[in-house]
């Protein structure tokens, strides 16, 4: 049985598409509920969020220097630094504790 690549791709645009479309043709008034205002504010900023965090800790060799630079990049962060600052700063501490660890 060989699997017909162009029913998968035309089921996947389908799905795609209704997932963009049909909230434009059911919701046509103003969303008024500030929680569903909100909750779809921080919907892009969760699911980064969450695609992002198990790459942090799967990036280096050793968990202790992944978290090592995932606090450093949050301290920096919190700090109001600029990206490339926390970027260069992460990447310093990950370094060093993994410079440290080679030599202990």
């Amino acid at each position: 049985m060989t699997p017909n690549v162009y029913m998968y791709i035309l089921v996947m645009a389908l799905v795609t598409y209704l997932i963009r479309a049909l909230p434009l043709v059911l919701i046509r008034k103003e969303i008024k509920s500030r929680f569903i205002r909100s909750f779809l504010y921080y919907v892009p900023f969760a699911t980064l969020a969450a695609m992002t965090f198990p790459s942090i800790l799967t990036s280096t060799d050793m968990l202790l220097s992944a978290l090592t630079g995932f606090v450093t990049a949050l301290i920096l962060a919190f700090a109001k630094k600029s990206l490339i600052v926390v970027a260069i700063g992460a990447s310093l501490a990950v370094l060093i504790v993994e410079a440290l660890a080679g030599i202990l």
